[in-house]
């Protein structure tokens, strides 16, 4: 059997760098690209065969995925799937960066308007003393100024069930006490062990408007004979 001889020449030399970049707009480079999970479909990732098209200096309307592609490329803009469970998909024509930073700085607003509930746990006894009723009072103050619900309760361990009647007592006192800072959710509740009341922080009321001191007449002359 004939071997075959061994080339020991010049190989082709191996290119490096990053693979040169598609030419003809910048939406047939960003189509390529791997969608992440929480991102939206553009351009040639876009499955649907036809689209409702919406954006600026668009005709509005209903157009194959290859025309609505051709145009969005036309104006170097992105094509970008907004609505991908309306019949036929909804797409929108903007740049995808833009788009992007839309889409965080909406969601940054609204993570600021979301109100993130704080809930603090005072725990008694049933035969708490005036001490350490006092303590527990003064923080339980701190927390409804600061916007924390106060959520308290008496623990019955053992026989101290039987005095669940004086733990009702404490904790109706103890919302008294709050009365200034925070209102009543709901009355005692016993549940298992535990005899519990939830306070929620009142809000600051608009100080009284004073009124305005009243300009003092000047005293009347007497009148010339």
């Amino acid at each position: 059997m004939e071997k075959k001889p061994f080339w020991n020449g010049p190989r082709k030399p191996a290119t490096g760098g990053p693979a040169p970049r598609p030419q003809g707009g910048r939406n047939k480079f960003r189509g390529n690209q791997k969608k992440d999970k929480d991102e939206h479909a553009i351009n040639d990732q876009i499955r649907a065969q036809e689209v409702r098209l919406v954006g600026d200096n668009v005709e509005e309307g209903i157009y194959p995925i290859a025309k609505a592609i051709q145009i969005a490329d036309e104006l170097e803009l992105d094509l970008i799937e907004i609505a991908p469970m309306a019949k036929p998909p909804v797409c929108r024509v903007m740049d995808y960066q833009k788009f992007q930073y839309q889409q965080r700085k909406r969601l940054k607003e609204q993570k600021a308007k979301s109100t993130k509930v704080v809930v603090k746990e005072i725990r008694f006894g049933p035969q708490t003393d005036a001490h350490d009723y006092d303590f527990k009072l003064k923080h339980a103050i701190g927390f409804l100024k600061e916007g924390a619900k106060v959520k308290s309760y008496v623990f019955f361990k053992g026989r101290s069930i039987l005095f669940k009647e004086q733990g009702e007592v404490l904790l109706l006192r103890f919302a008294n006490d709050l009365e200034e800072y925070g209102k009543l959710d709901q009355m005692p509740v016993l549940e298992g062990k535990r005899m519990t009341i939830m306070l929620s922080p009142k809000k600051a009321k608009d100080a009284p408007k004073k009124d305005k001191p009243k300009a003092e007449k000047a005293p009347e002359s007497p009148a010339d004979e």
